[in-house]
């Protein structure tokens, strides 16, 4: 059973570039504010799982706005690099993996991506080469991979409604075993705000 490393690709949560479809909800600084809000989140909830090391993969990774993050210095930087996501994510994943790791990738979109649901897709890990965590727009809010193939992340139409289910197909085409935990909701898009934990501010805006 191989370790397991927690990626967490974010975006540097600076106003008018982070969750800009909530700008005209939240205005750029309640945009970037909430990105901020659900980075920490995310950081502590991968803490908190204690599945493994935990990894923030950042872009842009020299941007002023993370110096404002406290990041807990038990936890690993690096820097996504260039390219689109597919090519960003396919870097990392296989970076990790060939240091004869497990990875598990994750955004900060989703706020009920929480440790036990981490907790879960660690230990389907362990039977599984592939955990996915479908998202409601199309996408997917975790993959889980012990194992690495450029396929997972080559031409893949990234921000639409197709991008979950092309990766289960790609994993059919490979043979792999994948094990798929119930659909989750990240927050992208003003009605996506309903879906942020009932104290949160922003949720009032739903």
């Amino acid at each position: 059973m191989k370790q397991l490393r927690v990626v967490i690709f974010a975006k540097a949560p600076k106003a008018g570039l982070a969750k800009t479809r909530l700008i005209p909800t939240l205005g750029e600084l309640g945009a970037a504010a909430l990105a901020r809000r659900l980075l920490d989140n995310k950081i502590t909830q991968a803490i908190l799982a204690n599945v493994g090391a935990v990894e923030l993969c950042m872009t842009p990774f020299d941007d002023i706005a993370w110096q404002d993050v406290m990041v807990p210095t038990s936890i690993t930087l690096s820097d996504q690099g260039d390219g689109d996501l597919g090519e960003r994510m396919a870097r990392a994943c296989k970076r990790v993996i060939d240091g004869d790791e497990g990875v598990l990738l994750i955004g900060t979109d989703c706020p009920a991506l929480d440790a036990t649901c981490l907790r879960q897709i660690a230990q389907k890990l362990n039977v599984a080469d592939a955990v996915i965590v479908p998202a409601a727009d199309g996408g997917y809010t975790a993959l889980g991979l012990n194992r690495f193939h450029p396929l997972l992340f080559s031409d893949i139409a990234w921000s639409t409604g197709s991008v979950a289910f092309d990766t289960l197909c790609r994993l059919a085409q490979l043979g792999w075993s994948v094990r798929q935990l119930p659909m989750l909701h990240d927050i992208d898009e003003p009605a996506d705000l309903r879906w942020l934990p009932a104290d949160w501010p922003e949720t009032q805006r739903a």
